[in-house]
């Protein structure tokens, strides 16, 4: 088969249409003159591997996927294709390279994109710090175990689902023998307490998208020379930031990790430096349409 004049990529979802990653990829193709094109498929839940299939056939240049299809495209590669030693780790993949042999490779750019973010924000890491996690979903559960394995002082995981909590603790301990790691409820007495004796927080649940939704923590919770991290990007500044702030601590939203994740993808496919300044306007600026 002739390759098409303009490659495409796509990212892969459910659903998908209210992502911010086509005007930062076009953004970035557009300024490294690339033939090529970044759109969005919705995928229904348990379709990821005939999706992957017949983007292959299409000599596709690459792919994201996002939620709910991450594991899902781990299992999948894993048994047929090939894997990442970080995306194997994290049993989790965001970023497919299609090969020109016809196979496929998972990525995990999600795990060092948090960390390019964490450091540009307040140019810091997880190591030796005490590491507070609200929520054990997908997001939460690469966050934890990239802060293990990048030497976090502890980890408290905090979930309202008791058997979350017991799954991401289970995985802490086999990814990161003898690392101190603990579980709690979302149960505000306890959890501010442990709140405030943390140096790192990182919000990883959906709360605070919507209006009107409460901050998980009251600005007690926080104190100055705290960093928290919340992986909501829209609104900027979420309830659980804004009491953060009020309390003394330094904040970042996941705008920086939607931007150094996508950054590491474009990397992947291409081989080229990606134009990160041209990609994080082209992501103020769609976000900025979106916003009331």
């Amino acid at each position: 088969m002739k390759k098409a004049a303009t490659t495409p990529f796509f990212l892969l979802g459910h659903p998908v249409g209210h992502s911010l990653s086509p005007a930062m990829h076009n953004a970035a193709f557009r300024t490294l003159g690339l033939r090529a094109r970044y759109t969005l498929i919705d995928v229904p839940p348990g379709e990821i591997p005939r999706a992957l299939q017949e983007l292959r056939d299409k000599e596709c240049g690459g792919a994201n996927v996002t939620i709910p299809h991450k594991e899902a495209a781990f299992r999948f590669l894993e048994a047929r294709h090939a894997l990442s030693d970080n995306a194997r780790i994290l049993r989790s993949v965001n970023t497919v390279v299609f090969r020109p042999d016809g196979s496929l490779v998972g990525h995990n750019t999600d795990a060092p994109g948090f960390l390019d973010a964490l450091k540009e924000a307040f140019r810091a890491s997880p190591r030796g710090k005490h590491i507070l996690l609200l929520g054990c979903g997908g997001a939460g559960r690469a966050l934890a175990l990239t802060c293990a394995m990048q030497g976090a002082a502890s980890l408290t995981v905090a979930d309202i689902r008791p058997a979350a909590r017991r799954r991401l603790l289970l995985a802490l301990r086999q990814t990161a023998p003898g690392r101190p790691v603990a579980g709690i409820s979302l149960s505000p007495g306890p959890l501010a307490a442990r709140a405030r004796e943390c140096g790192l927080i990182l919000q990883a649940t959906p709360v605070g998208m919507k209006p009107g939704d409460p901050s998980i923590l009251p600005p007690e919770s926080f104190r100055k020379g705290q960093l928290v991290f919340d992986l909501i990007y829209n609104p900027a500044e979420t309830p659980l930031l804004a009491a953060a702030r009020a309390g003394g601590a330094r904040t970042a939203n996941g705008l920086g990790m939607l931007l150094h994740q996508g950054a590491r993808a474009f990397r992947l496919w291409t081989g080229r430096t990606p134009p990160i300044p041209v990609m994080r306007a082209a992501l103020e600026r769609a976000l900025k349409k979106r916003t009331p």
